[in-house]
């Protein structure tokens, strides 16, 4: 038996209309997760003066200035995970007050880190080793600035706009197939009775 073209239009729509329902689920996902980051990043900073925490011995950092050039370059961002012991020759990230440094190590001991950044001719002042928060394990080039935007007020704002535009459009295209499939089912059921009265 042959399928009637409106039925085969109403399956596509159906299939769209699941694609754009999971759309906005991913859209509301990701949303909150950059909601739920920001909010854990902020507790941490205002409440505990931990500039970068380490959930799971993870985390990420973004290079601020050209010192360890050119092995990192501004706003690379680094992928900087917890390491039982460090070596002379790891790039780390440091707490420093409430900056962040990330530079080389050149100098240890059992209880003091001496750092230098690759384009610095001076070593930076001993620090002891618990300031060390990480050993750099990867970079992404560019994506600083776009995690820095995020981070700030107006980079929230404007993911929560643009997820609520995009949930709304969504919605609206929901609604707009259920609107087209009931009028397809109205259209089925007219041709179904005029073939029938043809019949009779």
């Amino acid at each position: 038996m042959r399928r009637s073209r409106t039925e085969g239009n109403a399956e596509s729509r159906i299939k769209e209309k699941h694609e754009h329902g999971l759309l906005r689920r991913c859209l509301l996902i990701a949303a909150g997760l950059i909601l739920g980051v920001n909010v854990y990043l902020w507790n941490a900073r205002s409440l505990g003066g931990n500039q970068m925490p380490m959930p799971f011995g993870c985390g990420m950092s973004v290079v601020l200035s050209g010192s360890m050039e050119p092995t990192l370059k501004v706003n690379d961002l680094l992928l900087v995970r917890e390491k039982d012991q460090y070596e002379v020759g790891d790039i780390v990230v440091y707490q420093s007050g409430y900056e962040l440094i990330v530079h080389r190590i050149v100098f240890m001991d059992e209880n003091e880190v001496v750092t230098q950044g690759d384009a610095n001719s001076v070593a930076d002042p001993p620090i002891d080793r618990e300031a060390v928060k990480g050993v750099v394990r990867a970079r992404i080039p560019y994506v600083g600035k776009l995690v820095g935007l995020l981070k700030r007020p107006v980079g929230i704002l404007l993911v929560l706009i643009c997820a609520f535009l995009l949930i709304e459009l969504s919605f609206w295209r929901e609604k707009r197939i259920d609107d087209e499939n009931l009028d397809a089912i109205r259209e089925e059921i007219r041709r179904l009775k005029k073939e029938q009265e043809n019949d009779q």
